[in-house]
């Protein structure tokens, strides 16, 4: 499963390598001579192994995992970045040890764990995968893809 652009999914389905699952209501490609559905969701007539997808370790991404607010008081401003086990302590910079904390948490946890300073995290920090993060944190989910996201996927 993977996201592409309207104009690779509409050559897609073309030239006969892909089929049409759903189309945007109301929304159509034009050519000179003809009007055709514009594509919303696609199927691959035979499968492509595309590499591992994974959800890029960026500070928006972190912040969209963590719902924009701070992970120690629920704040939503003045966001940073915070690494659990700090850097100081040889705390990696990994999904699973960064969170969003506000510079006012952040600043009182200073170069401690959580725990040492007893700040308690609402929520452990994780690794999301690429289908839950398409589902959960892209901007660009429609409402024609909720469908096919909700499935399990079986292979």
């Amino acid at each position: 499963m993977t996201v592409c652009t309207v104009q690779r999914a509409f050559v897609l389905v073309l030239t006969d390598k892909a089929e049409l699952i759903k189309d945007k209501t109301n929304e159509s490609i034009r050519t000179v001579s003809r009007f055709y559905p514009k594509p919303a969701v696609v199927k691959l007539n035979r499968y492509i192994n595309i590499p591992f997808k994974s959800v890029v370790l960026s500070r928006n991404n972190v912040f969209k995992r963590d719902g924009f607010h701070c992970q120690y008081c629920d704040s939503n401003r003045d966001l940073t970045l915070d690494h659990v086990m700090p850097r100081s302590r040889q705390g990696k910079s990994s999904w699973n040890n960064l969170v969003t904390a506000c510079k006012s948490c952040n600043s009182r946890k200073g170069d401690n764990t959580p725990e040492e300073v007893n700040m308690i995290l609402k929520n452990s920090p994780y690794r999301p995968s690429f289908l839950m993060f398409l589902k959960n944190f892209s901007s660009h989910t429609t409402e024609e893809w909720l469908p096919f996201l909700n499935k399990k996927i079986t292979v």
